[in-house]
């Protein structure tokens, strides 16, 4: 790997681009930059990519085929997603809503990876388009200057004793981003912009999954559920399936978990416990286990992106999407690291790495289906704050449903008198259901 070729007057660096951090957002912008002729490095904290990342997740994949055509045929993706069900648990029910449908599997529409395997895969194919990959090395700040301008600009790395120069830093560095912060782009978040997530990897059988979930070959299910899973905190339960494993976990609105005075652990052991989960866990094996911060924001957590020798993507950005019904955070890295590597390959070549020069990021971000979904889904974050999500709204289907399946030889009630009855008992309140109901309608 050689550095690039210095023009006459131009400061000295080692490469045209330092990206730190090599998830799905670092290593897709690492290998684009290459791709357009630039000298990258990538530096991963971790041992190897991937090495950090717990579980896996749920990776809407029509994104990463722009970049990788076909990814799916080839990348160590788990199961191709082809049914969703959402879920309500009450205490010793369950109300759920099932979608299964082949027009998700061709073209794929997402699939479900396992980070450790994963984030290898393609930290290599960034690695075989030229990127020199640096793992097991830790960033501990930005190098900066006075530009012409008298501007602060971002002029490389300091990793240790060593500095790394160059002329466009990409800060992939997750959802903390502590060089987004050093440099003024992202505030220390509110409690109630972040969540904890506690994550567990169990072990089954190829073909007990696939009897369980009620999909077949390469097949496979996400399942969001909210409810008694959390206690009635704010946050949401997921159930994925992998190849022989199933990613488990539940997400913790930050705030809400402090308030109740519980453990994020207490939560997690109470809904990998639940009767309506027996059905699916029973007899498996926990192989991996662990928790980590997860943004919750939304659109409020996006600032700015881009300044002097510096741009910001994926989580580091604040870009994660939790609707209720889909929890999505890679699919806007990549989206992310799409326009990023467009824009920094642009001001290279025009020599102007200044914020001027590299605010064809959030333009071209802003154009994107990222930064329009983040604004679709902008008041999903205040919706999921309500509180009947939690308990009484699946307390009351629960009852709903009981009174329509239970015939114990009494005569049967339309439904609406079922309805009604089962409002009546519920300690939902009209004004709230209306309320609730036309904000779900506003946010998702």
């Amino acid at each position: 790997m050689t550095a690039s070729t210095q023009d006459a007057g131009e400061p000295e660096v080692d490469f045209d681009v330092v990206v730190v951090g090599s998830g799905p957002a670092g290593s897709v912008a690492a290998y684009r930059l290459a791709q357009a002729g630039l000298s990258v490095v990538l530096i991963e904290r971790g041992e190897a990519p991937g090495s950090k990342n717990l579980s896996g997740g749920v990776l809407y994949g029509r994104v990463l085929d722009e970049v990788f055509p076909g990814f799916a045929d080839e990348a160590p993706v788990e199961r191709r997603i082809t049914r969703h069900v959402t879920t309500f648990l009450t205490p010793d029910s369950s109300v759920g809503i099932d979608y299964a449908g082949r027009a998700l599997a061709e073209p794929v529409n997402a699939v479900t990876v396992l980070r450790a395997r994963f984030d290898p895969w393609l930290a290599g194919k960034a690695e075989e388009a030229g990127v020199f990959l640096m793992p097991g090395v830790r960033v501990d700040s930005l190098l900066t200057e006075t530009g012409p301008d008298g501007a602060t600009r971002v002029v490389g790395v300091q990793a240790g004793d060593d500095q790394l120069r160059a002329r466009v830093v990409v800060a992939a560095d997750g959802v903390n981003s502590f060089l987004a912060r050093s440099i003024g782009l992202r505030r220390k978040e509110p409690t109630n912009h972040m969540a904890v997530g506690v994550k567990a990897v169990v072990k089954l059988p190829r073909g007990v999954i696939e009897d369980r979930f009620g999909v077949t070959g390469d097949e496979g299910a996400a399942h969001a559920i909210v409810g008694d899973c959390t206690l009635g905190i704010g946050g949401g339960g997921f159930l994925y399936t992998n190849t022989e494993s199933l990613s488990l976990g539940v997400v913790l609105r930050l705030d809400d978990l402090v308030r109740s005075g519980r453990t994020a652990i207490e939560v997690f052991e109470h809904y990998s416990q639940h009767p309506g989960l027996a059905h699916y866990l029973r007899d498996g094996e926990i192989v991996e286990y662990g928790s980590h911060l997860v943004a919750e924001g939304g659109l409020a957590m996006v600032g700015e992106v881009a300044t002097g020798g510096l741009v910001v993507v994926g989580e580091a950005a604040g870009l994660t999407i939790n609707s209720g019904l889909t929890v999505r955070g890679m699919d806007l890295a990549i989206g992310s690291a799409i326009a990023a590597s467009d824009a920094v390959a642009e001001a290279v070549a025009a020599g102007d790495v200044s914020a001027a020069g590299l605010a064809g990021y959030r333009r071209r971000l802003d154009a994107s289906f990222v930064m329009q979904d983040m604004r679709t889904y902008a008041k999903a974050p205040a919706f999921l704050e309500r509180t009947g999500m939690y308990g009484a709204y699946g307390e009351l289907a629960a009852s709903i449903f009981e009174g329509v399946f239970t015939l114990d030889g009494t005569p049967r009630k339309h439904l609406t008198k079922v309805a009604w009855e089962a409002f009546r008992r519920s300690p939902v309140r009209a004004r709230q259901l209306v309320s609730d109901g036309w904000a779900g309608v506003k946010a998702l």
